[in-house]
């Protein structure tokens, strides 16, 4: 269906950069202790989205907007109200604690693709808006600034304020924050649209918060990239695996969307492989599925033309890093063709890092994996054998030095260093006054963004003035040596002085008999046990340390504070939240009624049926309310979202699983939908997978290798503040080799 769209004006205005805003978070028992006299002051958001919907005849369309966040307040507007005062906006209304941003991923629009936001509440699905930006990077800037709106409604829900009370207090804004290039085409004929950002921590390298098996050994440079091979003894692997390492000159966006392009003269300047890509399902958002097509000119010993078939998978990480998998497919609507070979391309994979230099322009880490067969690079080896130069996985790791000279011979779509644009709180009033400073809005703006669309055409934007810039300091290299290394296993918590500050000391501890307490899945008498649990010790994570907040340094987690008592493992048709609160569960029985304090952590699985996994931790003292666990047990959903936190790890298992997976830290809250139920003793928190569309595709992955994998996960609550420094995990799990079929029916 045919969808309209508007003719953006030029030049385009210089990139922004979301800016973190130190504000306490809502529910905490600190929050507004620092903001002085009228309370928590507010940031804006605003930059250029597309609207996406259907009009009242059943039209598709596809509206350029720009979009304004101030508070929890939210306007949508034709122009720049910055540059057009006393604009009033076409659409308006308000945050409200109850919404949920669901990133829907990858989307086709008028021959171009745009990444979409879906924006609902969690207590009225039926009513859906969306609206959609240029890259993921934008995407995941709006989700934040989202969040940030969702926060203060929390807040001011805590507060008990009222609309008119808040904007009488309101003293202005901290910070304008500008997300995104546009407006921009959505039929993108030239790259100037990436946006730039400066990530709050120091992630660059290879490294992640959990330590993985893969032992890498260089073993050639290829066109000025490092080759590698994991000479691990990976049980769960089916071949050997190479990876090929460069440095882009690019920020992560870029390089992501020219993996991803399709546009064959892009791609004949830096892949001498899958170059000629023609799109043949969308499955969703995250996932496609492309056919190629390849004439030997370079690869001579080819004796014919070759064509093949694959399926690409993308996640972004929430330190803004993404993984692409590439895995050979086979489909109906491309069967083979006369003269035509059809080939299997090795089951490859994207790492795209952003690289933290003092340089003033991006850079990224872009690491490409490939497996491959041992007996084929055995011959290589050996010398045996000269065709590697001449073969597949030459071809797909020679694509990380194809990128790294195509940026390079490309200046003018590498990006600038980004700016921050900030203007006085006394200018602001300009921006939003007249619709939402003096009257409260009536819709919630997932409402807003539902109702019809318009018939009227969009007027041309007006040449944006250019904006007061200041240029941020470049961020501080993280510098690492071994002294640094021993000195902070001293400032690791002791099981003993973690247990003074977050469990009342001068109680008597419970003593906790574990055979009061069976789960549907069995206690692992072996490391080889498979369809069980067990309880590893934290020394594999990696968690803040005492410094953190100065120098990002992280430490080896201790001891969990909690103990893990029991695993449960259901199968059930519809979403099973209030686990606890079943008659037959654990936290039911007398036995864990004498428990000081029970956490209940219950990970829904979307399948078909559906699945879930149920973790029980107990506490022998009660928790200290003043602690950090306390203020997490009793605080508010909003600052729970904020502090939840896992971290996995794939300890056995296929490798592009692992990848998939990774081992980076997740605000769980963040990431999916949370709920969280306070009774008694306990505290359950019911993990909606099915809520992000890229959990949902992660975790399709892994039930397809379920039975063979060994996954490590902690769970902790995140440290934001020095005094809550250093971190500890509150419990750990690992799941060996969990059969789908032995999931008991509830």
């Amino acid at each position: 269906m045919a969808a309209t769209t508007t003719q953006p004006p030029s030049p385009l205005p210089p990139a922004g950069e979301v800016i973190e805003v130190e504000n306490s978070e809502p529910g905490s028992p600190d929050a507004g202790s620092r903001s002085s006299g009228s309370g928590r002051s507010s940031s804006e958001y605003s930059g250029w989205v597309y609207h996406l919907g259907v009009n009242s005849i059943g039209h598709e369309y596809c509206h350029l907007r720009f979009l304004v966040i101030r508070g929890k307040c939210v306007a949508m507007y034709k122009r720049d109200p910055h540059d057009n005062p006393g604009l009033e906006p076409i659409r308006k209304g308000f945050v409200s604690h109850t919404l949920v941003v669901e990133e829907v991923g990858r989307k086709k629009v008028n021959h171009g693709d745009v990444y979409v936001l879906r924006l609902y509440s969690r207590l009225d699905q039926t009513k859906k808006g969306e609206i959609a930006c240029a890259t993921p990077g934008e995407a995941q800037k709006w989700t934040e600034a989202f969040e940030q709106a969702k926060q203060q409604a929390e807040y001011d829900l805590t507060r008990g304020a009222n609309w008119n009370r808040l904007q009488s207090e309101n003293e202005g804004l901290g910070k304008l924050v500008r997300i995104g290039k546009g407006p921009e085409m959505l039929l993108r004929q030239s790259s100037d649209l990436q946006s730039h950002e400066r990530v709050n921590t120091n992630f660059g390298g290879d490294t992640g918060d959990a330590l993985e098996a893969h032992e890498w050994r260089f073993v050639r440079t290829l066109n000025g990239i490092r080759i590698f091979e994991d000479i691990a003894n990976s049980k769960g692997g089916k071949g050997i695996l190479l990876k090929s390492i460069g440095v882009v000159g690019a920020n992560p966006d870029s390089v992501f969307e020219m993996v991803l392009s399709r546009d064959k003269h892009k791609r004949h300047e830096w892949d001498m492989l899958i170059s000629d890509l023609e799109l043949v399902e969308t499955i969703d958002g995250y996932c496609d599925v492309v056919y190629g097509t390849y004439e030997p000119k370079y690869l001579n010993w080819w004796k014919s033309k070759k064509d093949f078939v694959f399926s690409r998978q993308w996640f972004r990480g929430q330190d803004g890093a993404y993984n692409i998998l590439q895995s050979p497919a086979s489909h109906k609507q491309k069967p083979p063709r006369h003269e035509y070979e059809r080939t299997h391309i090795n089951p490859t994979t994207w790492e795209i890092k952003r690289l933290n230099t003092s340089e003033s322009t991006p850079k990224c880490i872009v690491t490409r994996m490939v497996e491959i067969s041992p007996s084929f690079w055995d011959r290589w080896r050996r010398r045996t054998s000269s065709n590697f130069e001449r073969s597949i996985p030459f071809a797909l790791l020679s694509q990380v030095a194809g990128l790294r000279e195509y940026f390079a011979a490309n200046p003018a779509i590498t990006p600038d260093f980004p700016s921050t644009v900030v203007k006085s709180k006394v200018s602001e009033s300009l921006i939003i006054q007249s619709e939402l400073e003096y009257s409260e809005p009536n819709d919630e703006f997932y409402d807003a963004l539902v109702r019809g669309e318009s018939f009227e055409g969009d007027s041309d934007d007006d040449d944006n003035d250019d904006d007061d810039v200041t240029t941020p300091k470049a961020g501080k290299v993280k510098l690492k040596n071994v002294s640094w290394a021993i000195a902070g296993l001293a400032m690791k918590r002791t099981k003993a002085s973690l247990e003074r500050s977050e469990l009342v000391t001068n109680s008597i501890p419970i003593a906790i008999d574990m055979s009061h307490f069976h789960g549907t899945v069995r206690q692992a008498k072996s490391e080889d046990d498979p369809n069980s649990w067990s309880s590893p010790g934290g020394e594999k994570f990696m968690i803040r340390g005492k410094t953190y907040l100065t120098d990002y340094a992280k430490i080896a987690g201790g001891d969990p504070l909690l103990k893990l008592i029991a695993v449960d493992w259901f199968k059930v048709n519809e979403r099973f939240d209030s686990v606890a609160l079943h008659p037959k569960s654990l936290v039911q029985s007398e036995a864990a009624k004498k428990i000081p304090f029970i956490l209940v952590v219950n990970l829904q699985v979307p399948a078909k049926p559906n699945y879930n996994l149920v973790m029980y931790y107990a506490a022998e003292k009660p928790v200290n309310k003043d602690s950090l666990l306390g203020r997490f047990i009793d605080g508010t959903d909003a600052f729970r979202d904020a502090r939840f936190k896992l971290i996995p790890s794939i300890v056995e298992g296929y490798w592009m699983v692992k990848r998939a997976v990774g081992t980076r830290a997740c605000l769980l809250g963040k990431a999916v939908t949370c709920n969280y139920l306070r009774q008694d003793n306990f505290l359950e928190i019911d993990v909606d997978i099915g809520s992000s569309s890229v959990a949902r595709s992660i975790i399709g992955l892994v039930l397809g290798y379920v039975t063979s994998i060994v996954v490590d996960l902690a769970i902790l609550v995140e440290a934001k503040e020095e005094k809550e420094l250093p971190e500890y995990i509150l419990g750990t799990v690992r799941l060996n080799r969990v059969n789908p079929e032995a999931a008991v029916p509830i």
